[in-house]
């Protein structure tokens, strides 16, 4: 992201240059703003700026004057969005058509075209043919050239009311303390009352992947879709298919082809077995109680074939469904036509998920990021 944050600080430097305060906590609170919204134009980029690094109106004018020099610029937003960490010489295309000339080249008299621009309009086009495969059908070398389309996608949890609170313009709740300190000034008269909100926090998000063999292929691609699509936000990966295996660090330290290579080795069960009902309960008894599914967004990645007991399934599940906000699963056999939950681990699960869905190939994940997206509650019982 050190290109955002070049620009972040550039326009900080040419706010202040025109004598408005906006310091570096103001400019952090921006670049937190842009990673809570993914903003896709100008319009809601500039909506960011304003609400987080001005507090007078009459600085408006100001600000609007400086974010057309500094940002309107240098490229739509929409156009980054999802690859904000990649520098700008890595993601520069060339605005050419294929088969046409290029202004270089009509300007010296008809020179070729180089290497460069003739190979990055078909490799586009390739990868976009691979987003309408299965991920059964893609080979290892063609699921690492998805990479760069599954960074357009953005996972960004509801928001939550937190515990703590902050100091509001229009907050519902008094703020006694600052409210009296401030009469102080006033001759002891609460000439204007401080007012508190709740803070805002993005809910955690949660992914149990099933790596046993019938969910492989999709287990690697569902794993390098979220290691790609994550951006900022903190996701906590555990796999399993015969036990549970926590994976969050490994997947926060290295690169998505690296981590997918290193998973393996993590994970001795890997196309192995599978117990959903045993992994579900582990995860509760040593991480979800203790505040990790509590109020989450919980993403389970399995077909749901069953070695164990399914009734112990539904029971583990229930246990879930009481403490996350949401659960989806993503099951590749939904896409079969005229699929039905009858029987075994699916039939047990899908009373307690909020949202079941294939996401079998990648044009099919724009309905995993609107499910974990989505603010409300849509318990199926």
């Amino acid at each position: 992201m050190a290109d955002l944050a070049d620009l972040v600080a550039a326009f900080g430097a040419a706010l202040r240059a025109e004598g408005l305060p906006v310091g570096p906590d103001r400019c952090a609170r921006f670049t937190d703003a842009i990673g809570v919204v993914r903003p896709a134009n100008t319009r809601e980029l500039r909506w960011c700026a304003r609400a987080t690094l001005i507090s007078d109106p009459d600085h408006m004018p100001v600000l609007d004057a400086v974010f057309r020099a500094v940002f309107e610029r240098v490229v739509d937003p929409s156009e980054q969005r999802g690859q904000l960490e990649h520098p700008p010489a890595e993601r520069a295309i060339p605005p050419t058509r294929p088969g046409g000339p290029d202004r270089d080249s009509a300007n010296s008299g008809g020179a070729n075209r180089s290497t460069t621009d003739l190979e990055v309009p078909a490799l586009a086009s390739a990868a976009e043919q691979l987003s309408h495969r299965e991920f059964t059908d893609l080979s290892a070398d063609e699921l690492r050239s998805l990479a760069a389309l599954m960074r357009r996608f953005a996972l960004v949890p509801p928001v939550r009311r937190s515990r703590r609170d902050r100091r509001t313009a229009h907050g519902r709740r008094i703020d006694l303390r600052n409210t009296l300190c401030a009469a102080r000034r006033t001759g002891g008269h609460p000439v204007r009352l401080s007012r508190r909100s709740p803070k805002l926090r993005a809910r955690k998000l949660v992914v149990l992947c099933d790596i046993s063999g019938s969910m492989e292929p999709f287990a690697r691609a569902l794993l390098q879709f979220l290691y790609c699509a994550a951006g900022g936000a903190h996701a906590e990966v555990f796999t399993f298919a015969t036990r549970l295996t926590r994976l969050t660090r490994l997947f926060a330290r290295t690169r998505a082809c690296t981590a997918l290579a290193c998973a393996g080795d993590a994970a001795p069960d890997w196309s192995g077995g599978t117990r959903i009902a045993d992994a579900v309960g582990e995860f509760l008894d040593r991480h979800g109680r203790r505040g990790m599914a509590r109020g989450s967004v919980v993403v389970i990645v399995s077909d749901g074939w069953e070695t164990g007991d399914p009734r112990e399934l539904g029971r583990q599940m229930a246990r879930l469904a009481r403490l996350a906000f949401r659960i989806v699963w993503v099951n590749p056999r939904v896409a079969r036509p005229g699929y039905r939950p009858m029987a075994g681990g699916m039939a047990a699960a899908w009373p307690y998920c909020d949202v079941v869905l294939s996401g079998h190939r990648l044009d099919e994940l724009d309905e995993l990021t609107a499910a974990i997206a989505d603010p409300w509650r849509r318990r199926r019982r």
